[in-house]
């Protein structure tokens, strides 16, 4: 159990608002690996199911923040770029 194992796992998550997406994502994923294979004590898998909700959260926000970034260009009717405006996810 690599991140989740009784040494690794923070007292508390302040960490997590520090993370880059990559490394929430990883974190994340090393959790649900953890509770998948089911060999986690009850307690421990309450205390790391917790700790996976707030790094999906994490997540969701940087990814959000990201999308809001991304802009695509507005051209006139003669093609040439004129600004930008958000770019329609759909």
């Amino acid at each position: 159990m690599a991140d989740t194992d009784e040494t690794a796992l923070p007292v508390d998550d302040s960490d997590i608002k520090r993370m880059s997406f990559e490394d929430a994502l990883a974190a994340l994923e090393r959790i649900v690996s953890d509770l998948e294979r089911g060999d986690v004590p009850l307690d421990r898998s309450i205390r790391i199911y917790e700790r996976g909700e707030k790094l999906k959260n994490h997540c969701d926000r940087l990814l959000s923040a990201a999308e809001d970034k991304v802009e695509k260009i507005k051209l006139n009717r003669q093609g040439k770029p004129v600004g930008t405006e958000p770019l329609d996810p759909g």
